[in-house]
Formats: C-alpha cells, structure tokens, sequence
C-alpha cells in the first residue's frame, strides 16, 4: 500500500525485513522442535539461535539469481550461520515456513485491528450518550419518514461495529494455524510432533489437515472480516456526507483554521475524509474477491495464490487500520448542528406523524382503508395548499369527527414517537457509564 494510507505500525508488519524475520523464526521454532526430538543437535540449535540474520537487500541480491524467495532466505541464513546451518529447512519445504509465518503476520495485525475497532466504538458510544435525545428526521427512500434521534443512529454504528469486532476476532482464530506437514500435506519427512512442538512454540494450533498449504477458506474469512468492516466504516462516512450536504448541514467534518475546500471556490468544506473512506473500502472489499478466488487451487497446492496475497493480505489490513483511525478521528471531531436537525424535522410541516393519526384513526373504530384515505387526504393538503399538517387534520371533519382535538394533540407529538428510545439504549447495553470504555 502507498505511504500516504499506511499508518507505520501497521506498515512495519509487511515490510520485506519483517517478512524473513518472521520466516525465520518459523524455522527457528522447527529446529527447537527436532532438537526435543532428538534428531538435531542441541548445540547446533544454539549456534543457529545466536547468529542467524536476515538482511533484506541481500536476500533480494540472491533472488535476482535464484528466481526462489525461500531458497535466497535459506542462503542468507547459511552466509550468517555456516555450518549449523544445514539443519534449517531440514525435511521443510517452502509454505510449511511461509504460510505458518503469515499466520503469526496477520494474527499480530488482526490483534492490532481489534484495538482499532475498539477505539472507534468508544468514540461512537461517546457521542450517541450526548445525543441520544436529540432529535432528528429519519430517512427512508432519501425521503422524510418518521423522527429518530441523532444517538440512535450512532447507536446501530456501535452495536454493527460490535459484530465486526467479532468477525474480525473469529477470523484472527481462523487465521492462526501453523503447518509443517511437507510438499503435499503426509508429514513424510517429520513427524506430527514436530509440527506440535513448532506451532506450540509460536502460540499457534497446528492444521488438522492440510496440503503443502494451509486451506485458503481460512485467508478467505479474514479479507470477509475486513471487507465487511470496511463496508461498515464507509456505511458510517456515507451517512456523514449526506448529513453534510448544504441543505442538509446537520452535521459537518471538522475544517480546520489553514484548510483549503477547494482550489477555485474559497467558500467550499468538503466531506473529503468521509469521501476518502469510501474510497477506500471498495479497495477492500474487492480484495475480497481475490481471496476467494484463491481457495480453489490445483490439487495438493498450486503458486496461483501466492502472488495475489501478496498485495492484498497486507494492503487490506494496512487499509482497514488506516479507515479505523480516520473514521474514528471523523467521529471525534464531528461537528453536529441541533437545531438544524431540528429545523429538517419540521420541514414538512408535521407530516411525519402521519402513522400515529393513522394507527389512532384505526383504534378509535374506523377501517384501515378509510382511515389511510383520511390521513392521506390530509397530507396532500400539507403539499397542495402549504398548510401544516395540524391545519389539515383539524380541519378535515372525517377525523375530528373521530378523534378528539386532545386525542390529535397526542398524535401529533414528537415525545410519543421517541418515547422508546432510552429502551433500545438499555437493550443494547449503552450507558453514560459505559460510553467511556464501550469496546
């Protein structure tokens, strides 16, 4: 991934170096295993422990020869090493080394996601807690619907943010699963054991099963992992954009003091983090594609995987580390304008408590089609004649013929429409308390 979306921490997990550093402690950890085993010497073990090196540049010196990644590794460890070094990759072949050493790359980087999500859904919380009672219009169609609040539209980011979360650590299981079973999987050159003792070594689980590779389905269900959290991430920036929007302006990205909106017009505050976000998690969630196009493979394993995952293993975690730390800064810096919610919701008049003079229309005796026809009668007047809906509904003798004036008061209130609001915030478990540490 370019420099400009990776952040270095997350950046310094697939650097070239860390690449063969993490190849050789796979076979570090194969080597402590023969020796337990007693069919390597203990102090060859040591030998190799203390002066095995990897140096990147020259790795690639020696590939430019060999056209063979592992086997310019494997001649690097040998110029560091010397003798002892015959016993590394003994009865190994390439993808025992690194497909057990991407387990250990993306279990570290799936760690450091967790905590990404993590910071993300406090900031959320946070501000769902402040404006759990404010209110707002909802939107269904693009179009006004029936009131909600700013809080519970923050609060469904949150509890989606949770499942992700989930995903994104079953995934991290999945995912850290080590092998050292040989060219096609029957351990004909080392014993279960082996495998055991390295992957106990590395905190992994050994595959139950496997080929020369471990099973791409695993892979797979990681870039899901990340592709739907990216598609949650870019849901939450979509959002702020349209709230963005002039005639909207509920909400705004923070601008700051020197920030420029546009190169011709001085006036413009574009929503271009929320729109890099978006931006963004399309690469991700294509990347999602190749990982399942790599799960069939020829036979006992073919190379088609390997060049593929190269790219997309490492831009799709440096990527979705990158959108959780921008979203998370959008959510925290988030300007949100009250009154102009507020303003939205009465744009129409009252129109939006449409459904409750329906529904009491309904339980004071009338048929739902009469009492659909009322309201909606009503409703046209509100568009037609530029009236509020309290105007049309009073004066409409159908309904007040039906329904008290203290009755369509009752009706029209936006307290009643939002009175279950704190409800779902228990239910989902989203307090004052826990706005702080939610995670």
């Amino acid at each position: 991934m370019i420099a400009r979306y990776t952040r270095p921490e997350m950046g310094a997990l697939f650097t070239d170096q860390k690449k063969f550093e993490t190849w050789l402690e796979v076979e570090i950890a194969i080597l402590e295993a023969l020796a337990d085993a007693g069919q390597v010497p203990a102090a060859d073990v040591a030998e190799v422990k203390a002066k095995a090196k990897v140096d990147a540049a020259r790795i690639a010196e020696i590939e430019a020869e060999t056209n063979h990644d592992v086997v310019a590794f494997l001649r690097n460890v040998t110029e560091h090493v010397g003798e002892a070094a015959r016993w590394v990759h003994l009865g190994v072949t390439s993808s025992d080394v690194v497909d057990t050493a991407w387990a250990l790359l993306l279990r570290e980087a799936g760690t450091r996601l967790l905590d990404g999500i993590d910071g993300l859904r406090r900031a959320v919380a946070k501000l769902a807690v402040e404006h759990r009672h404010t209110p707002m219009i909802g939107r269904t169609h693009g179009v006004h619907a029936e009131p909600t609040t700013f809080g519970l539209k923050l609060a469904v980011f949150w509890k989606e943010l949770g499942r992700n979360r989930e995903r994104v650590a079953r995934a991290v299981t999945t995912i850290s699963v080590g092998k050292v079973s040989g060219a096609v999987g029957t351990f004909a050159h080392l014993d279960p054991d082996i495998e055991a003792g390295a992957c106990r070594r590395l905190g992994l689980e050994p595959a139950p099963v496997s080929t020369q590779i471990l099973q791409r389905d695993r892979h797979a269900e990681f870039a899901f992992a990340l592709a739907v959290t990216a598609a949650t991430l870019e849901k939450m920036a979509l959002e702020v954009r349209h709230l963005h929007r002039t005639e909207v302006r509920e909400v705004q990205e923070q601008f700051a003091r020197k920030q420029t909106g546009s190169s011709s017009m001085p006036h413009k505050r574009n929503p271009i983090l929320s729109e890099r976000i978006c931006g963004l998690a399309r690469i991700v969630r294509g990347d999602l594609l190749v990982a399942l196009e790599n799960v069939a493979l020829w036979h006992e394993r073919d190379i088609s995987h390997s060049s593929a995952e190269r790219v997309t293993l490492p831009d799709g975690c440096i990527l979705v580390d990158y959108l959780l730390a921008k979203t998370t800064a959008l959510i925290e810096n988030l300007l949100v304008f009250p009154e102009n919610m507020r303003a939205n919701l009465d744009r129409t008049r009252g129109l939006v408590f449409s459904q409750n003079l329906l529904l009491d229309l309904v339980r004071a005796g009338r048929t739902r089609e009469d009492a659909y026809r009322a309201v909606q009668r009503a409703s046209a007047r509100v568009w037609d004649e530029n009236i509020t809906f309290r105007e049309a509904v009073t004066g409409d003798e159908a309904i007040t013929s039906t329904l008290s004036g203290e009755a369509i008061d009752a009706a029209l209130s936006l307290e009643r429409s939002l009175r279950n609001v704190d409800r779902v915030f228990e239910r989902i478990h989203i307090t004052d308390r826990e706005a702080a540490v939610a995670g």
